[in-house]
C-alpha cells in the first residue's frame, strides 16, 4: 500500500495585497473586490484542480477556504503536485505584481496528527523563512510578462466582479495556472451549496436599474438618517488556538467545514434578506473572517445578526469542544469620513479598530469610538432610540445631541456648543411645553440617567452613552 502525505498550502501576503487596491485604482472599488474574490476562491479552485489534474479522487480534499488547503495524496505524486503548485505560484505572483506568494509544504502521514501538525507547520515555516533553499531549477527562470499591471487588473474588475456576478461557474486551466476563470476552464465548478459545489458568498447591493453592482456611494445614499457608507470586518476569536487543540485529521476537518460553511453560506443569506440586499456587499468570507461594506445603518443591524446566529453555532456544533477558544467572533466597524473615501482605506482602518477591539477582551464589537461587549449593544440601541424620538417625536431640535456630547472630553470644544453653560440644554428641554409634556419629561429623564450613572455615590458618564449619542446623531442626520 502506498504511503500517503499530508500537503499544506497557504496564500501568504493578502492583507498588504488588497489594501494596495487603492493604489491601482482610487475611485473604482471593483479593484479591491476583484482581488478579495481572486484570494478566497483561489483557495478553493487551486486544490480542486490538483486532484483533477492528477486524477486523483475528490474525497482527498481535506480542507480548504481561507487562503489555505489540506490535501491527502499519495506519495508517489508528491512531485507532480510539487510541479501543479511551482506553476501556479508563478502566475499568482506575476497577478500580484509580487504581492501574494503560494507556499506549501508536505509530510507523510505518520504518527499522531499533533505529530504530524508540528512536522508541517515546521516545513511551512522553512519555506516562508527561505524560499529558495528547495533549490528548484526553475526558481531564477524569468518570469513571462503579464502585460504589466493594467492587464492584472482588467481581470480581477472584468472577470471577478462583473463577470462573476452574471455566472455561477467557476474553472481551471493549465494554460493560466494561477488564475480562476469565470465560466469556463478544462476544469469547471459550481458556485454555492452542494457536495461539489464551491461555497461562495458573493452577494452584491443591485444598483437602482439592476443592471450592475450598487457602488459605495449609492449605498450610503440608502442608509436611513446620514447618508453615509462604511466597512464591518468579523473575527473569530483564538481561532488558531482552536485549531491547534484537535487531536486528529477528522476533527481538523470537521471544524474547518463548520467555520467555513457559517460564514459563506449564513454570510450569504443574511445580507439577502430584504433590510440588507439592496444596502450591503459582500468582500469576501474567509475560514474565520469576513468582511462587508454598505451603508452604515444596514451594517450596524447586520453585526448584530450575525453575532446571534454565531453563538447559536458555538452552542450547538462547538459544544463538544472544551474551552471557549473559537466560540466567540469580535468585529469592528469603520465609517467613511467622505463619500469619496477608498474602499481598500476604509477596509484597512476597519481592520486596524478589529485588532484595537480583540486586543482589549474578547467577544465585543468597536462601535463608534467605543468597544463594546456583544451583550451592551441591546442597551445603547435602546438609548439610541430613546434619544432619536426625543428629536422625532417631541420637536427637540437636533443640535440637542451634539451639546450632550459636547460634555465627553474627547469632543472638540467648537464655539457654537454651549457646553460652559449646561444650564442652558435643561431650560431648553424645560421650556418644550406641549400636550405631551409629561411624557416628554419622563422620557428626558430617563435619557439623562442612563447617560450619567452613579460611581461612589458620584455621576459619571457611560461610555456606552457617548456611542448611542453618535448612533443617535447619524440616525437623525445630524
Amino acid at each position: 500500500m502506498s504511503v500517503q502525505i499530508f500537503l499544506l498550502g497557504k496564500i501568504l501576503g493578502v492583507e498588504e495585497f488588497l489594501f494596495s487596491a487603492t493604489a491601482a485604482r482610487t475611485e473604482d472599488e471593483r479593484a479591491l473586490v476583484g482581488r478579495s474574490h481572486w484570494v478566497t476562491l483561489l483557495s478553493e479552485v487551486l486544490p480542486r484542480a490538483l486532484l483533477a489534474e492528477l486524477g486523483l479522487a475528490k474525497v482527498l480534499l481535506g480542507s480548504s477556504g481561507g487562503g489555505q488547503f489540506l490535501l491527502v495524496l499519495p506519495d508517489e505524486m508528491r512531485d507532480a503536485a510539487s510541479g501543479f503548485l511551482h506553476n501556479a505560484a508563478r502566475e499568482i505572483d506575476q497577478l500580484s505584481q509580487g504581492g501574494l506568494k503560494l507556499v506549501w509544504a508536505s509530510t507523510e502521514n505518520l504518527g499522531d496528527w499533533t505529530v504530524v501538525r508540528r512536522r508541517l507547520n515546521e516545513a511551512m515555516q522553512r519555506q516562508r523563512e527561505a524560499p529558495a533553499a528547495s533549490f528548484d531549477p526553475r526558481l531564477f527562470e524569468p518570469f513571462v510578462p503579464v502585460s504589466a499591471c493594467e492587464e492584472a487588473e482588467r481581470y480581477f474588475a472584468e472577470e471577478l466582479v462583473t463577470k462573476l456576478r452574471e455566472n455561477s461557474t467557476v474553472g481551471w486551466s493549465p494554460e493560466t495556472p494561477g488564475r480562476v476563470l469565470v465560466g469556463a476552464g478544462k476544469h469547471t465548478w459550481t458556485l454555492g451549496a452542494g457536495t461539489d459545489a464551491i461555497p461562495f458568498a458573493g452577494h452584491a447591493a443591485p444598483s437602482d436599474d439592476g443592471a450592475t453592482p450598487a457602488d459605495r456611494k449609492t449605498m450610503a445614499g440608502r442608509a436611513e438618517g446620514a447618508p453615509m457608507w462604511g466597512v464591518l470586518r468579523g473575527d473569530v476569536d483564538n481561532f488558531g488556538i482552536r485549531l491547534r487543540r484537535v487531536e486528529s485529521i477528522e476533527e481538523h476537518v470537521q471544524l474547518s467545514v463548520i467555520y467555513k460553511q457559517f460564514f459563506a453560506g449564513e454570510l450569504e443569506v443574511a445580507c439577502s434578506m430584504p433590510e440588507f440586499w439592496r444596502k450591503v456587499a459582500i468582500l469576501y468570507s474567509g475560514g474565520d473572517d469576513f468582511a462587508v461594506y454598505g451603508a452604515w445603518d444596514a451594517l450596524v443591524v447586520l453585526a448584530a445578526g450575525i453575532q446571534r446566529m454565531f453563538h447559536r453555532l458555538s452552542e450547538e456544533s462547538l459544544k463538544d469542544f472544551p474551552g471557549p477558544e473559537g466560540k466567540t467572533i469580535s468585529m469592528a466597524l469603520a465609517l467613511a469620513p467622505e463619500n469619496e473615501t477608498p474602499l481598500a482605506s476604509l477596509y484597512r482602518e476597519a481592520g486596524r479598530k478589529l485588532e484595537i477591539a480583540k486586543s482589549n477582551e474578547k467577544d465585543c464589537f468597536y462601535l463608534l469610538g467605543r468597544t463594546l461587549p456583544w451583550r451592551q449593544l441591546s442597551y445603547v440601541s435602546e438609548l439610541k432610540d430613546d434619544l432619536a424620538r426625543m428629536v422625532r417625536e417631541f420637536g427637540v431640535q437636533p443640535q440637542f445631541l451634539n451639546e450632550i456630547a459636547s460634555f465627553y472630553r474627547e469632543t472638540p470644544r467648537l464655539r457654537d456648543i454651549a457646553f460652559e453653560r449646561p444650564w442652558r440644554l435643561h431650560q431648553r428641554l424645560n421650556r418644550l411645553a406641549t400636550a405631551r409634556e409629561k411624557e416628554f419629561q419622563k422620557l428626558r429623564n430617563q435619557v439623562f440617567q442612563e447617560l450619567a450613572g452613579k460611581t461612589g455615590g458620584q455621576r459619571k458618564l457611560r461610555s456606552t452613552g457617548r456611542v448611542a449619542l453618535e448612533w443617535a446623531k447619524l440616525a437623525t442626520g445630524v
